[in-house]
């Protein structure tokens, strides 16, 4: 077993010796059989963080991404919440390339042309136990593979795993084409729908009910417009969800997140509901033009060049749902494992991808026999299986579609109703909105969504 800290020289090696892709600080050199203590499939943010841990604790460690680079198929809205990692990432997370802090938030309700908008300012949304940076996962990905890389780690790009290697019913490596490498123990972190899922030992792909689909652009901005137009003193940073009739009944959002110089907009769309919808439902990238089509969206993004695309699925599993974490001889991280909570208001999945990455580099550092059992109750302990599991009826009640349609139109409604003359000329419309507010809210249904969202 190789053991030490890399960058080391690339052994003389049998012919078989074949040379992955390099990625600063490793010599990717590797024959056919070579093993080390911990093999990670996937550099999304679980699976470096726990290379990183691994490494880092003296562990011969070998990362193989599918991409050109870490962050390369990296995809996610843009905000990562630091206050539930305290404690458990290293000092170096100071020089993490993050981009704004979220100071503002909004929650804007769209039907038709009109848009209802509930917006906060607080110092509590400073609060480091709550306090959120958006970011971008190129920037950020890249950032922690060179962590990895100088913690020992060997991060090899452009490497697909096709498979695990099984002895005796343990997982005892990965195949990589015709070449196996042996591990003495394998962390899955290579999202949510993974190549080598199907395989026995690790879990079965989620099915369209258990995943949305997310898209996002990136629209380049000058920071000064930014904050202009977000309303935002220098430095700072702004969050906004969307709901409305932009999805066309699908069960799904918008979001906008604002970066040092660009803009992250996107939707996520539940894909069951898409793929119920069929050839009359609404294609998921004009979902995302009509969102930035709505007037109070637009505005913010107008004179804005796009430069970046990319589309990735999103778990959204209950805690009741979630796939195995481990097996014998392997743990699973991150989007892999479910780890992620939708809230409605909040979304969190960098967070739990990360600490579940953690977790899994410190049981990968002790006896690899003891290490699944090690990792689930590290996860057990830790805010990851609590929060999902406090977070374990969100999913059914963000699946009722009146949240999408009907009560952004109701609110636009009301609030168009509040802001007119009534017939008599005598102040705002009173009656008409509260007969608004009576047929759309104070009835039957109303009433037993408000009565399932007491349980969120």
């Amino acid at each position: 077993m190789r053991t030490g800290a890399r960058p080391r020289p690339a052994p003389p090696g049998p012919p078989a010796a074949r040379r992955h892709p390099g990625f600063p600080g490793t010599n990717p050199a590797m024959a056919d059989g070579e093993r080390f203590d911990v093999v990670v499939v996937g550099g999304g943010l679980a699976g470096l963080s726990c290379a990183w841990e691994a490494a880092g604790a003296g562990r011969a460690v070998a990362l193989f991404e599918r991409g050109e680079e870490p962050g390369a198929k990296n995809v996610s809205g843009g905000r990562l919440y630091l206050g539930p990692l305290a404690g458990l990432l290293p000092e170096d997370w100071k020089d993490a390339p993050l981009e704004r802090p979220v100071a503002r938030e909004t929650l804007t309700l769209v039907s038709g042309g009109s848009a209802v908008s509930i917006d906060l300012r607080s110092p509590k949304l400073q609060d480091p136990a709550t306090a959120s940076h958006t970011v971008l996962r190129a920037k950020l990905d890249r950032w922690l593979g060179e962590r990895a890389a100088a913690a020992g780690a060997m991060v090899v790009p452009g490497a697909r795993v096709d498979g695990l290697v099984r002895t005796n019913g343990a997982v005892t490596g990965v195949k990589l084409g015709e070449e196996t490498i042996e591990a003495g123990l394998v962390v899955l972190a290579d999202g949510a729908v993974s190549r080598i899922a199907l395989d026995g030992a690790a879990p079965a792909p989620p099915s369209p009910a258990r995943v949305a689909l997310g898209i996002k652009e990136v629209v380049a901005l000058d920071p000064g417009k930014i904050e202009d137009r977000f309303g935002l003193e220098p430095g700072q940073g702004a969050a906004r969800l969307a709901l409305g009739d932009f999805t066309r009944g699908v069960p799904g959002g918008g979001f906008l997140y604002t970066n040092r110089d660009s803009v992250s907009v996107g939707v996520v769309l539940r894909l069951d509901a898409l793929a119920a919808a069929g050839p009359q439902g609404p294609e998921s990238h004009a979902v995302l033009d009509a969102f930035r089509a709505v007037p109070e969206i637009a505005r913010l993004l107008a004179g804005g060049e796009t430069t970046e695309y990319s589309a990735h699925l999103v778990p959204e599993r209950s805690f009741d749902d979630l796939p195995p974490r481990s097996a014998p001889g392997l743990l699973v991280a991150g989007d892999a494992a479910g780890l992620v909570i939708n809230h409605g208001f909040t979304v969190r999945g960098m967070d739990l991808a990360l600490a579940s990455g953690v977790l899994a580099g410190r049981a990968a550092a002790g006896d690899p026999a003891r290490a699944p059992a090690a990792y689930e109750a590290a996860l057990a302990e830790s805010f990851v299986l609590r929060d999902l599991r406090a977070a374990r009826r969100s999913q059914a009640f963000l699946a009722r579609r009146r949240l999408y349609d009907h009560y952004p139109r109701v609110a636009c409604a009301l609030f168009e109703e509040l802001f007119r003359f009534g017939p008599d000329g005598k102040g705002p419309a009173v009656k008409p909105a509260w007969k608004t507010l009576r047929r759309g809210v104070l009835n039957w249904r109303g009433l037993r969504d408000l009565w399932a969202a007491r349980k969120l």
